[in-house]
């Protein structure tokens, strides 16, 4: 099975690249994804298959190229971007029952509108609802 690639902002990367390097017994695969990181400070890392990416275009020109799914994590900034330019193709989302007050917007005025279908979704013992959506054609 090949391992997934990922397109995380800059945040979300400098986290990662701390911890997982030094974990992947617990993700399988996570080293030899690539990490599409858009970053306009950052421009090469130690961690292998890292590549930095400036912005949309390289995004759009990564999503138009042969190969698997694209997974983001986090990187809400990176999610709006790709909201604001409609391509997104699923949405995987993990709703907890917590209030932060203001908190992290998914979807904010810039976000293109478009319509989404339920694939599945199930709720956790402990009351965490996972849905998974795909882009309504």
């Amino acid at each position: 099975m090949k391992p997934a690639d990922y397109l995380l902002g800059r945040k979300t990367f400098d986290i990662w690249e701390e911890y997982w390097p030094n974990h992947a017994e617990f993700w399988m695969g996570i080293n030899e994804g690539t990490k599409y990181v858009l970053s306009t400070t950052r421009k090469s890392s130690d961690w292998k298959n890292t590549i930095f990416i400036q912005g949309i275009a390289d995004i759009k020109r990564i999503k138009a190229a042969e190969g698997g799914d694209i997974h983001v994590w986090g990187s809400s900034k990176t999610v709006q971007l790709l909201l604001e330019h409609d391509l997104v193709d699923e949405l995987k989302l993990k709703i907890h029952p917590i209030l932060l007050g203001d908190g992290k917007k998914l979807f904010n005025s810039t976000s293109k509108f478009s319509t989404f279908r339920l694939i599945s979704s199930i709720t956790t013992p402990k009351g965490v609802i996972i849905v998974h959506y795909i882009k309504a054609e």
